[in-house]
Protein backbone atom coordinates (compact mmCIF):
# COMPACT_ATOMS: atom_id res chain seq x y z
CA UNK A 1 0.00 0.00 0.00
CA UNK A 2 1.41 3.31 -1.00
CA UNK A 3 2.32 5.73 1.71
CA UNK A 4 1.70 9.48 1.38
CA UNK A 5 3.57 12.06 3.35
CA UNK A 6 1.61 15.17 4.23
CA UNK A 7 3.76 18.28 4.04
CA UNK A 8 2.67 21.43 5.82
CA UNK A 9 3.43 24.38 3.56
CA UNK A 10 3.37 27.70 5.43
CA UNK A 11 0.80 30.10 4.10
CA UNK A 12 2.27 33.26 2.66
CA UNK A 13 0.19 36.34 3.41
CA UNK A 14 -0.20 38.86 0.59
CA UNK A 15 1.70 42.11 1.13
CA UNK A 16 -0.36 44.92 2.65
CA UNK A 17 -1.49 47.71 0.36
CA UNK A 18 0.78 50.72 0.20
CA UNK A 19 -1.73 52.94 2.00
CA UNK A 20 -1.56 50.70 5.08
CA UNK A 21 1.93 52.06 5.70
CA UNK A 22 0.35 55.29 6.97
CA UNK A 23 -1.61 55.78 10.18
CA UNK A 24 -5.24 55.63 11.20
CA UNK A 25 -7.37 58.61 12.08
CA UNK A 26 -7.71 58.81 15.85
CA UNK A 27 -11.43 59.53 15.52
CA UNK A 28 -12.81 57.42 12.63
CA UNK A 29 -9.90 54.91 12.31
CA UNK A 30 -9.73 55.40 8.53
CA UNK A 31 -6.38 54.65 6.95
CA UNK A 32 -4.44 57.78 6.10
CA UNK A 33 -1.76 57.57 3.45
CA UNK A 34 1.59 59.16 4.15
CA UNK A 35 1.32 62.91 3.71
CA UNK A 36 -2.47 62.83 3.39
CA UNK A 37 -3.11 64.75 6.59
CA UNK A 38 -0.59 67.47 5.85
CA UNK A 39 -2.05 67.82 2.36
CA UNK A 40 -5.52 68.47 3.79
CA UNK A 41 -4.37 71.07 6.37
CA UNK A 42 -4.26 68.43 9.12
CA UNK A 43 -7.96 67.66 8.77
CA UNK A 44 -9.03 64.04 8.29
CA UNK A 45 -10.46 63.85 4.74
CA UNK A 46 -12.83 61.05 5.84
CA UNK A 47 -14.47 62.41 9.00
CA UNK A 48 -13.32 66.03 9.23
CA UNK A 49 -11.48 65.62 12.55
CA UNK A 50 -9.18 68.62 13.11
CA UNK A 51 -5.67 67.71 14.26
CA UNK A 52 -3.31 70.28 15.82
CA UNK A 53 -1.61 72.30 13.09
CA UNK A 54 1.97 73.62 13.35
CA UNK A 55 1.97 77.41 13.60
CA UNK A 56 4.30 77.94 10.63
CA UNK A 57 2.00 75.84 8.43
CA UNK A 58 -0.97 77.78 9.78
CA UNK A 59 0.59 81.06 8.67
CA UNK A 60 1.37 79.62 5.24
CA UNK A 61 -2.20 78.35 4.85
CA UNK A 62 -3.74 81.75 5.56
CA UNK A 63 -1.33 84.33 4.16
CA UNK A 64 -0.91 85.26 0.51
CA UNK A 65 2.27 83.72 -0.83
CA UNK A 66 5.33 85.95 -0.63
CA UNK A 67 3.76 88.52 1.71
CA UNK A 68 4.87 87.22 5.14
CA UNK A 69 7.31 89.13 7.35
CA UNK A 70 7.81 87.86 10.89
CA UNK A 71 8.32 90.44 13.63
CA UNK A 72 9.40 90.49 17.29
CA UNK A 73 11.45 87.31 16.84
CA UNK A 74 14.26 88.89 18.84
CA UNK A 75 12.09 88.88 21.99
CA UNK A 76 13.03 85.71 23.87
CA UNK A 77 11.95 84.26 27.25
CA UNK A 78 13.97 84.57 30.45
CA UNK A 79 13.62 82.87 33.83
CA UNK A 80 12.76 85.74 36.19
CA UNK A 81 11.65 83.47 39.05
CA UNK A 82 14.39 80.85 38.60
CA UNK A 83 11.50 78.41 38.60
CA UNK A 84 12.01 74.70 39.17
CA UNK A 85 9.29 72.04 39.33
CA UNK A 86 10.49 68.58 38.39
CA UNK A 87 12.90 70.33 36.02
CA UNK A 88 14.28 73.87 35.69
CA UNK A 89 12.26 76.20 33.46
CA UNK A 90 15.23 76.85 31.06
CA UNK A 91 15.41 73.10 30.42
CA UNK A 92 11.77 72.99 29.44
CA UNK A 93 12.23 76.00 27.15
CA UNK A 94 15.23 74.44 25.44
CA UNK A 95 13.34 71.20 24.88
CA UNK A 96 10.35 73.07 23.40
CA UNK A 97 12.68 74.94 21.03
CA UNK A 98 14.27 71.68 19.86
CA UNK A 99 10.96 69.89 19.37
CA UNK A 100 9.11 72.69 17.54
CA UNK A 101 11.81 74.75 15.87
CA UNK A 102 10.18 77.84 17.39
CA UNK A 103 11.66 80.38 19.78
CA UNK A 104 8.32 80.90 21.59
CA UNK A 105 4.69 79.80 21.51
CA UNK A 106 3.51 82.89 19.58
CA UNK A 107 4.34 83.75 15.97
CA UNK A 108 3.74 87.37 14.93
CA UNK A 109 3.66 88.18 11.23
CA UNK A 110 2.73 90.99 8.87
CA UNK A 111 1.13 89.65 5.71
CA UNK A 112 -1.84 89.84 3.37
CA UNK A 113 -4.90 87.63 3.28
CA UNK A 114 -6.56 87.79 -0.12
CA UNK A 115 -5.02 91.23 -0.61
CA UNK A 116 -6.06 92.58 2.79
CA UNK A 117 -3.15 93.92 4.91
CA UNK A 118 -3.18 91.88 8.12
CA UNK A 119 -1.24 91.57 11.36
CA UNK A 120 -1.41 87.81 11.96
CA UNK A 121 -0.64 86.07 15.24
CA UNK A 122 -0.63 82.31 15.84
CA UNK A 123 -0.22 80.36 19.08
CA UNK A 124 1.36 76.91 18.84
CA UNK A 125 0.06 74.41 21.42
CA UNK A 126 3.10 72.17 20.98
CA UNK A 127 5.32 74.85 22.55
CA UNK A 128 4.66 74.36 26.28
CA UNK A 129 0.95 73.97 25.66
CA UNK A 130 0.70 77.34 23.91
CA UNK A 131 0.93 78.89 27.38
CA UNK A 132 1.00 82.67 27.66
CA UNK A 133 4.18 83.95 29.26
CA UNK A 134 5.69 87.41 29.17
CA UNK A 135 7.17 86.95 25.69
CA UNK A 136 3.83 85.84 24.24
CA UNK A 137 2.26 88.98 25.71
CA UNK A 138 5.05 91.23 24.42
CA UNK A 139 4.93 89.80 20.90
CA UNK A 140 1.16 90.17 20.90
CA UNK A 141 1.45 93.81 22.02
CA UNK A 142 4.03 94.59 19.33
CA UNK A 143 1.84 92.96 16.69
CA UNK A 144 -1.14 95.07 17.79
CA UNK A 145 0.99 98.23 17.73
CA UNK A 146 2.15 97.41 14.19
CA UNK A 147 -1.47 96.82 13.15
CA UNK A 148 -2.54 100.24 14.48
CA UNK A 149 0.48 102.06 13.04
CA UNK A 150 0.30 100.46 9.58
CA UNK A 151 -3.50 100.39 9.34
CA UNK A 152 -3.75 96.60 9.23
CA UNK A 153 -6.58 94.36 10.39
CA UNK A 154 -5.55 91.97 13.16
CA UNK A 155 -6.20 88.23 13.06
CA UNK A 156 -5.08 85.91 15.87
CA UNK A 157 -5.32 82.10 15.94
CA UNK A 158 -5.49 80.88 19.54
CA UNK A 159 -4.74 77.45 20.97
CA UNK A 160 -3.55 77.39 24.57
CA UNK A 161 -3.73 75.75 27.96
CA UNK A 162 -3.67 79.19 29.58
CA UNK A 163 -1.09 81.04 31.67
CA UNK A 164 2.50 79.79 31.95
CA UNK A 165 2.89 78.74 35.56
CA UNK A 166 6.70 78.92 35.44
CA UNK A 167 6.43 82.72 35.18
CA UNK A 168 3.86 83.21 37.94
CA UNK A 169 2.52 86.75 38.23
CA UNK A 170 4.49 87.85 35.15
CA UNK A 171 2.32 85.48 33.14
CA UNK A 172 -0.97 86.63 34.69
CA UNK A 173 -0.09 90.25 33.87
CA UNK A 174 -0.23 89.38 30.16
CA UNK A 175 -4.02 89.07 30.33
CA UNK A 176 -4.35 92.80 30.99
CA UNK A 177 -1.50 93.65 28.63
CA UNK A 178 -3.00 91.83 25.64
CA UNK A 179 -6.50 93.24 26.20
CA UNK A 180 -5.01 96.76 26.37
CA UNK A 181 -3.19 96.04 23.11
CA UNK A 182 -6.47 95.01 21.47
CA UNK A 183 -7.88 98.39 22.54
CA UNK A 184 -5.20 100.10 20.42
CA UNK A 185 -6.54 98.27 17.38
CA UNK A 186 -10.13 99.16 18.29
CA UNK A 187 -9.30 102.84 18.79
CA UNK A 188 -7.71 102.88 15.34
CA UNK A 189 -11.03 101.63 13.92
CA UNK A 190 -9.51 98.41 12.62
CA UNK A 191 -11.05 94.91 12.64
CA UNK A 192 -9.89 92.31 15.13
CA UNK A 193 -10.77 88.64 14.47
CA UNK A 194 -9.86 85.58 16.52
CA UNK A 195 -9.90 81.92 15.54
CA UNK A 196 -10.23 79.53 18.49
CA UNK A 197 -8.71 76.08 18.00
CA UNK A 198 -8.56 73.03 20.27
CA UNK A 199 -8.02 73.72 23.10
CA UNK A 200 -8.41 77.40 24.01
CA UNK A 201 -8.59 77.70 27.79
CA UNK A 202 -7.42 79.58 30.86
CA UNK A 203 -5.96 83.08 30.66
CA UNK A 204 -5.95 83.16 26.86
CA UNK A 205 -9.66 82.35 26.70
CA UNK A 206 -10.32 84.93 29.43
CA UNK A 207 -8.40 87.70 27.66
CA UNK A 208 -7.57 88.44 24.02
CA UNK A 209 -9.24 85.34 22.54
CA UNK A 210 -12.78 86.44 23.35
CA UNK A 211 -12.76 90.23 22.94
CA UNK A 212 -12.73 90.26 19.14
CA UNK A 213 -15.15 91.81 16.66
CA UNK A 214 -15.68 88.34 15.20
CA UNK A 215 -14.89 85.08 17.01
CA UNK A 216 -14.50 82.02 14.80
CA UNK A 217 -14.04 78.47 16.13
CA UNK A 218 -12.83 75.28 14.50
CA UNK A 219 -15.14 72.23 14.64
CA UNK A 220 -14.85 70.10 17.75
CA UNK A 221 -12.60 72.51 19.63
CA UNK A 222 -12.93 72.78 23.40
CA UNK A 223 -12.91 76.32 24.82
CA UNK A 224 -13.58 77.41 28.37
CA UNK A 225 -11.74 79.00 31.26
CA UNK A 226 -11.26 75.62 32.92
CA UNK A 227 -11.55 72.17 31.37
CA UNK A 228 -14.71 70.09 31.88
CA UNK A 229 -12.92 67.58 34.11
CA UNK A 230 -11.62 70.31 36.44
CA UNK A 231 -15.04 71.96 36.64
CA UNK A 232 -16.75 68.66 37.48
CA UNK A 233 -14.18 67.87 40.18
CA UNK A 234 -14.55 71.36 41.68
CA UNK A 235 -18.34 71.69 41.59
CA UNK A 236 -19.13 67.98 41.94
CA UNK A 237 -21.74 68.48 39.26
CA UNK A 238 -22.10 66.53 36.02
CA UNK A 239 -21.74 68.83 33.02
CA UNK A 240 -24.04 68.52 30.00
CA UNK A 241 -22.73 66.66 26.92
CA UNK A 242 -20.60 68.83 24.67
CA UNK A 243 -19.88 71.40 27.38
CA UNK A 244 -17.30 73.91 26.17
CA UNK A 245 -17.25 72.61 22.59
CA UNK A 246 -17.25 75.07 19.71
CA UNK A 247 -20.69 73.83 18.66
CA UNK A 248 -22.09 74.40 22.15
CA UNK A 249 -20.47 77.82 22.36
CA UNK A 250 -22.08 78.74 19.04
CA UNK A 251 -25.52 77.80 20.33
CA UNK A 252 -24.98 79.90 23.48
CA UNK A 253 -23.62 82.94 21.61
CA UNK A 254 -19.99 82.73 22.75
CA UNK A 255 -18.66 82.39 19.19
CA UNK A 256 -20.00 83.82 15.95
CA UNK A 257 -19.35 80.91 13.60
CA UNK A 258 -17.78 77.45 13.39
CA UNK A 259 -15.66 77.09 10.28
CA UNK A 260 -13.85 74.09 8.81
CA UNK A 261 -10.12 74.81 8.58
CA UNK A 262 -10.14 74.08 4.86
CA UNK A 263 -12.57 76.98 4.39
CA UNK A 264 -11.00 79.33 6.92
CA UNK A 265 -8.92 81.49 4.59
CA UNK A 266 -11.90 82.28 2.36
CA UNK A 267 -14.12 83.01 5.37
CA UNK A 268 -11.51 85.32 6.89
CA UNK A 269 -11.19 87.20 3.59
CA UNK A 270 -14.96 87.67 3.50
CA UNK A 271 -15.06 88.90 7.10
CA UNK A 272 -12.24 91.37 6.44
CA UNK A 273 -14.14 92.70 3.45
CA UNK A 274 -17.37 93.16 5.40
CA UNK A 275 -15.57 94.82 8.34
CA UNK A 276 -13.90 97.29 6.02
CA UNK A 277 -10.44 95.79 6.20
CA UNK A 278 -9.76 97.14 2.73
CA UNK A 279 -7.35 95.86 0.14
CA UNK A 280 -3.82 96.76 -0.82
CA UNK A 281 -3.33 100.48 -0.27
CA UNK A 282 -2.21 102.61 -3.20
Amino acid sequence: MAKYVTMRIPRREPPPPAEAEGERCKKCASLLAEGELAGSLWVCPHCGYHYPMPSAERVASLADKGTVTFIAEEVRPLDPLEFVDTRPYPERLSEAVRETGLSEAFLAALCQIDGHPVALGVLDFKFLGGSMGSVVGERFARLAAAAAEQRRSMVVVAGSGGARMQEGLFSLMQMAKTVAAVQLVAEAGLPYITVLTHPTTGGVFASFATVADIIIAEPGAVMSFAGPRVIEQTTREKLPPGFGSSESQLVHGQVDMVVDRRELRDRLARCLYFLGGGGISA
